[in-house]
């Protein structure tokens, strides 16, 4: 690795896992750790690359291990034009900051930028994906992922619902995370009655619902301003949940198939508001 690339450090030995500043990053694997400093961590080449392009916050730190610093030397230049520190750590302390089997030994320390419903919400949002109880990170990063994907304007995590700068949430969404208003709200009627002022017609993705989106959009419903609200991955939405909402719509199911998971389900809703609204 150059000396340029290593943020002219280039007389140091590697951090370990025991050097303060990744002791210190480690603490951002943990909710906990996040909510006290405001920071989380991004892993991998692809969200890193987003991180650094990202305007809406900083990148402090760049650990890396020496290989991943060989296969990465455009994105190191990057990161040093764009004056990151960068770290050269060990393989063993980038698996202290890793959540993955594989760690890819390239992990960025960026700024959680807090968002509130009325920015996310403002102008004239045609498409939301709202999360409610969702606990897996893996499904809500990819949700995110296809939110952005279909031209989302805001992804909400309503409820106790899954911390969106979880570490695999972030690696899930592929660098989404940085393109679209994330808000957290506990608040669910709160997040409700915000889309509503928005305008935006409340929809839930419902397995059990008596309307497909066949029959919605033969109707010209998925044309409309739409936040569509997605449950768990077990249970789906409450009846209670659903009883605030506009109406509730299911995925038709052609084959033998006893349901689609919550990412497939949300794709197929989201890309079919998306379609309509374009034509």
């Amino acid at each position: 690795m150059s000396q340029h690339a290593r943020g002219q450090r280039p007389e140091d030995a590697p951090f370990t896992e025991r050097t303060p500043r990744v002791v210190a990053a480690r603490h951002l694997t943990r909710r906990a750790g996040r909510d006290k400093a405001g920071r989380f961590l991004v892993e991998g080449a692809q969200a890193v690359r987003e991180a650094l392009a990202w305007t809406g916050g900083a990148v402090h730190e760049l650990f890396v291990t020496e290989t991943a610093a060989a296969r990465n030397q455009e994105l190191l230049r990057s990161a040093a034009a764009a004056r990151v520190r960068i770290s050269t750590v060990t393989d063993k302390a980038a698996e202290s900051l890793s959540e993955t089997v594989t760690p890819q030994g390239l992990i960025a320390v960026c700024d959680e930028i807090p968002v509130g419903l009325p920015d996310a919400l403002a102008g004239t949002p045609r498409l939301v994906a709202v999360l409610y109880g969702v606990s897996d990170p893996g499904n809500a990063g990819t949700v995110t992922r296809v939110a952005d994907a279909a031209g989302a304007e805001a992804v909400i995590f309503a409820g106790d619902t899954v911390d969106p700068h979880n570490g695999k949430c972030v690696r899930a969404s592929t660098g989404s995370l940085f393109h679209l208003p994330i808000v957290r709200s506990r608040d669910t009627d709160h997040v409700f009655a915000a889309c509503r002022k928005a305008g935006l017609r409340l929809v839930a993705a419902d397995g059990y619902a008596q309307d497909d989106l066949v029959v919605a959009s033969a109707k010209g419903e998925l044309a409309q301003p739409t936040a569509w609200v997605f449950g768990s991955e077990a249970h789906g939405l409450p009846d209670d949940v659903i009883a605030k909402l506009d109406t509730s719509l299911k995925v038709p199911l052609y084959g033998a198939a006893e349901s689609l998971n919550l990412a497939t389900a949300a794709a197929v809703c989201l890309y079919a508001s998306a379609r309509d609204q374009r034509n």
